[in-house]
């Protein structure tokens, strides 16, 4: 008798954006019901920034309603990648989802490509929401340089995203979302984001000349309102390299060997 020979199993080769739009998939599902909701909570929670802030400042000046308004995309930006982004993956690692994606056949980095991607797409609809109601209740005219603010964008969105990413994979879940908490308010009341940096003590402006928050909010505000605010070469370079230092972080944390 002739004794059958077995042929070596090759591995299914799955290109790169087979895997992509597979996670891509699995992430929208894992929002699942709550996505419509978070767009909405993301939209008012960028008109509320324009009029809520407003209220604060007594007989608002067109200059004072422009440099508000061109902060408030900033601050969305901000809010999901350094708060939203670092629950959701808290979550997921609590839940043991991170884990299993880890074990995936996917190049790890992937995980992080796709949250920035489908978190970048739930932001767009609240950005755009922000100016229109800027532009309805303070009368104001925007002049865009579109690739600044294009460059901006993908730049303030990723880095938040990847530092609120380090954040979710390098601490215990608990005090990562307790980190993100704190954060928020950081960003929201102790940054020069819709206010001028000349509101804050000597010390603090010097701490926001080396932080990311402002030089995201002044590339942004240059890329939206070009003809009242210029863009600066350090900003960009402040921001880059925050950009490079959270996409490094999250590379070696997700391509660690547990």
């Amino acid at each position: 008798m002739h004794e059958a020979t077995l042929s070596p199993v090759r591995p299914v080769h799955v290109s790169l954006w087979a895997s992509f739009r597979t996670l891509l998939r699995w992430s929208v599902a894992s929002i699942g019901a709550m996505l419509p909701l978070i767009v909405v909570i993301q939209a008012v929670l960028a008109a509320g920034i324009i009029l809520g802030f407003g209220f604060l400042i007594p007989d608002i000046t067109a200059e004072s309603a422009l440099f508000l308004s061109s902060g408030a995309p900033t601050i969305l930006l901000l809010t999901i990648g350094l708060v939203i982004v670092p629950q959701g993956v808290s979550r997921a690692r609590a839940a043991g989802a991170l884990d299993y994606q880890r074990a995936l056949p996917v190049p790890r980095p992937l995980l992080l490509v796709v949250d920035l991607v489908v978190w970048t797409l739930i932001a767009l609809p609240g950005v755009a929401i922000g100016l229109a109601v800027a532009w309805l209740r303070y009368d104001l005219t925007f002049s865009f340089d579109w690739p600044l603010l294009i460059l901006a964008s993908l730049l303030t969105t990723t880095m938040a995203t990847a530092i609120g990413y380090a954040l979710a994979v390098t601490l215990p879940a608990t005090l990562a979302q307790l980190v993100s908490q704190v954060l928020v308010f950081f960003v929201l009341l102790f940054s020069p984001i819709t206010f001028p940096e000349s509101q804050l003590p000597e010390w603090f402006q010097s701490l926001h000349h080396v932080l990311p928050i402002q030089p995201a909010a002044d590339l942004m505000r240059a890329g939206i309102a070009s003809s009242a605010f210029a863009a600066d070469a350090g900003d960009l370079l402040i921001l880059a390299v925050w950009t490079a230092a959270g996409l490094l972080v999250t590379t070696r944390a997700l391509v660690r060997r547990k």
